[in-house]
C-alpha cells in the first residue's frame, strides 16, 4: 500500500512498540496486522478486529484474519469480531488502536444500520484503551468545511469534523502528520476512481487518552 520508508513512518507516528498491545480495527488484507505483530513481539498482541457490519462481505474479512492468526509465528495475534461499538466485548486494554482509511465509514449507512454511531465508537474506543493510550486515524480528506457531506459518495471526510469529534469523547490531539497530504487532490474525486486511486490527500492524527 505505501512505500516501506512511509510504513515504517507511519508505524513510528502511531507510537507501536515491542510489547505493545494493539487493536487494528477492519484490517483489510492484513497488511498491518502483520507488520504490527512483527513489531510487538512474543510479549505484545495484536487484535485483528472486523467490525460485524462488515462481517459478511463476500471475500470473507473474519475468516481470512483468523488465516492469518495461524500463519507460522502469528501466535500473537487474535482475530476478533464484535460490533463496531463492542471493543470490550473481543479485545483486552490496548496501548494503540489503529484505524486506517475507516473512520469516514462510520458516518454511513452500512455501519449505522444496526445502532451504531461514530460518536459511540469513539466513547468505546476511550474506554478500551490503557491511560496515555493512542488512538490513530488515518483517512481520505474532504474539502475543508465540508463536514460529512461527501462521505457516502466519496468516502472521503473533513479532518477538523474528525478532529472535534473525537475530541468530544475525551481525547487530546497529541500530534498530526502531513506524510500523506497530496497538494494535487482537488477532493472532488472518489477515493477509488482510477486518476486519484492510491494517491489521495490523506491526513493523520494521533489522540491520546490522559
Amino acid at each position: 500500500m505505501y512505500e516501506p520508508s512511509t510504513r515504517s513512518d507511519l508505524i513510528r507516528f502511531a507510537g507501536v512498540a515491542a510489547g505493545s498491545i494493539v487493536i487494528d480495527v477492519y484490517p483489510g488484507d492484513g497488511e498491518w496486522t502483520r507488520l504490527f505483530a512483527d513489531l510487538v513481539g512474543p510479549k505484545g498482541r495484536v487484535y485483528s478486529f472486523v467490525p460485524a457490519e462488515v462481517a459478511h462481505f463476500k471475500n470473507d474479512p473474519v475468516g481470512r484474519m483468523r488465516e492469518l492468526a495461524h500463519e507460522a509465528g502469528r501466535e500473537n495475534v487474535e482475530a476478533v469480531s464484535a460490533s463496531v461499538v463492542a471493543l470490550a466485548d473481543v479485545t483486552q486494554p490496548a496501548d494503540v488502536l489503529w484505524l486506517h482509511l475507516f473512520y469516514h465509514d462510520l458516518h454511513t449507512a452500512l455501519i449505522e444500520a444496526k445502532g451504531a454511531t461514530a460518536a459511540a465508537f469513539n466513547r468505546a474506543v476511550y474506554d478500551q484503551l490503557k491511560p496515555g493510550g493512542s488512538y490513530v486515524i488515518v483517512d481520505h480528506a474532504a474539502t475543508a468545511g465540508s463536514g460529512t457531506n461527501d462521505t457516502p459518495s466519496l468516502h472521503r471526510i473533513d479532518p477538523a469534523f474528525v478532529r472535534n469529534e473525537v475530541e468530544a469523547a475525551g481525547f487530546v490531539l497529541d500530534a498530526q502528520s502531513a506524510l500523506l497530504a497530496r497538494k494535487g487532490d482537488p477532493h472532488s474525486a472518489k477515493v477509488f476512481e482510477p486518476s486519484i486511486k492510491g494517491e489521495t490527500d490523506r491526513f493523520a492524527y494521533r489522540f491520546v487518552k490522559r
